[in-house]
């Protein structure tokens, strides 16, 4: 379901970071959302992001995002923070939680830059139950820290710890230290750049902590190597037409070019919107969607990014 809302107010949270609280357009409460949703923003220029809720979900009356102007923008981050003011109308999608959290006994939270918009309503709702938990908040600088007074201020300022890359040694981030003794009653979420991701969950899992207590979410994803790249093909199950998708293509952009068209968002595998049944075939999963346990039963995949290992994949289109 969309939803229309108005942006009640734009600010600078830090340097290339901006905020946007939204309303709902004519007035009354927003659905509920829990810690970790996101909601898909329909961006001036036609495009559709995925943003993280970072206010608490007590609040029924606003949705605050967080956006970072991407040197690397396909649109998205652009068109926000240069075509969106406050008074404009903004189409949305209900919450949606891909990365909720879970009761644990002790919990620890790992942001890596603009990854800190999740962890964030995480904190505040941990703080709220009076849960056991801290809070790693790593940027390359304090000009850099979005929401740094606003955490300074918080009721749970003493469970965070701010770590600098241009900051003193004193307080570069000691990730064994940060991930603590491991025992399976702590969970540990992280948010931020993939190889941020990725180096604190190889340290996590290297002293014992299991894939079911590493909870990640990626914004966007590392480059891929695609200079092996073969072309392949795709048949769709309820016509029986078979396209070939040439090794520089995507299955997406393939089928489009058939007519047939698939949505999609972030085009990088992160966010789900193109998800595909797979009904034969073996999958090459390229995305930062599925568990390896998913992926393992080759039934579906993300169009906008994976490829086939198999000479053809049967959709279920």
């Amino acid at each position: 379901m969309e939803l229309q809302v108005k942006v009640l107010r734009k600010q600078q949270e830090a340097q290339d970071i901006a905020s946007f609280e939204l309303a709902r357009a004519g007035g009354g409460p927003l659905p509920a959302f829990s810690a970790g949703s996101h909601i898909d923003v329909h961006v001036p220029g036609g495009l559709v992001r995925q943003y993280s809720l970072c206010n608490d979900v007590g609040e029924s009356h606003r949705y605050r995002i967080a956006v970072l102007r991407d040197a690397k923008t396909r649109g998205g981050s652009a068109g926000m923070h240069d075509a969106v003011k406050e008074g404009d109308l903004l189409t949305i999608s209900e919450p949606r939680n891909h990365f909720p959290l879970v009761h644990a006994k002790r919990t620890v939270l790992l942001a890596g830059g603009i990854g800190v918009t999740p962890l964030l309503c995480m904190a505040q709702r941990l703080a709220t139950t009076g849960a056991d938990f801290t809070l790693h908040y790593c940027a390359r600088s304090r000009e850099r820290t979005a929401f740094h007074d606003e955490i300074q201020a918080s009721p749970f300022a003493a469970k965070v710890q701010f770590h600098f890359d241009d900051g003193a040694p004193s307080q570069v981030l000691n990730l064994p230290a940060a991930l603590g003794t491991h025992d399976p009653d702590t969970h540990l979420y992280v948010c931020g750049p993939a190889g941020f991701i990725t180096h604190v969950t190889q340290v996590a899992q290297g002293m014992g902590w299991t894939p079911q207590q590493i909870h990640v979410e990626f914004f966007t994803a590392e480059a891929q190597d695609t200079s092996a790249d073969k072309a392949f093909d795709v048949k769709i199950a309820s016509s029986g037409e078979v396209v070939r998708v040439a090794a520089d293509q995507t299955v997406v952009q393939a089928l489009g070019a058939h007519g047939v068209e698939v949505l999609t968002s972030c085009e990088q595998g992160v966010c789900g919107t193109c998800i595909t049944r797979v009904l034969e075939g073996e999958c090459d999963h390229r995305d930062l969607y599925f568990t390896d346990e998913e992926k393992a039963r080759h039934d579906q995949f993300t169009p906008c990014c994976s490829r086939a290992k198999s000479a053809v994949l049967v959709l279920d289109l």
